[in-house]
């Protein structure tokens, strides 16, 4: 065999090199595939806001304790309400994830809540993550109702239409 456009011999590689050559071109597109991917998982980064308390922090409150013992053990409170006959600290804080290019997602958020009476002493400490909580949308101030589904105003009034019994109760 020869070249047409030189007129010299082609190289023939024997089958089992050619074989071999497939075989490392497979496993180094393997390799560049497993070490990209674990580029982008490496890049994770991880973001705290607000107030992490440690569990020796926390056991520091005691019943009884003023506000201004605890705003000194645990700093100032993010937020504070009125709650049942006293008054409530809100310490709120969350663990957000991003992967490259993806959106952040948030992966842990506590809420310390520390209640006092109407004499300003402690009552009681509790502590809330994210299994205790609903979506509360703290822009509009509303709660989405059990009902998910999005259906406009004429879908709800037009939707028995159709079935029998529906307009005369027959």
């Amino acid at each position: 065999m020869t070249n047409s456009k030189h007129g010299q011999p082609k190289a023939v590689l024997p089958v089992a090199l050619r074989e071999t050559a497939r075989r490392g071109a497979k496993l180094a597109c393997a390799v560049l595939f497993a070490g990209s991917l674990a580029a982008c998982g490496a890049g994770a980064v991880v973001t705290k806001h607000g107030h992490h308390f440690q569990p020796s922090e926390l056991q520091q409150i005691q019943p009884g304790m003023t506000r201004e013992q605890v705003q000194m053990t645990l700093g100032t409170p993010t937020t504070t309400s009125s709650v049942g006959t006293g008054d409530a600290y809100y310490y709120i804080s969350s663990t957000t994830k991003q992967v490259s290019f993806m959106a952040p997602e948030e992966i842990d958020r506590r809420v310390v809540a520390v209640y006092f009476s109407r004499a300003g002493m402690v009552e009681r400490v509790a502590e809330y993550g994210m299994q205790d909580g609903k979506i509360f949308d703290f822009i509009s101030r509303t709660t989405p109702s059990a009902n998910t589904k999005d259906e406009g105003l004429l879908k709800q009034i037009f939707r028995n239409l159709g079935k029998r019994g529906a307009i005369f109760g027959e």
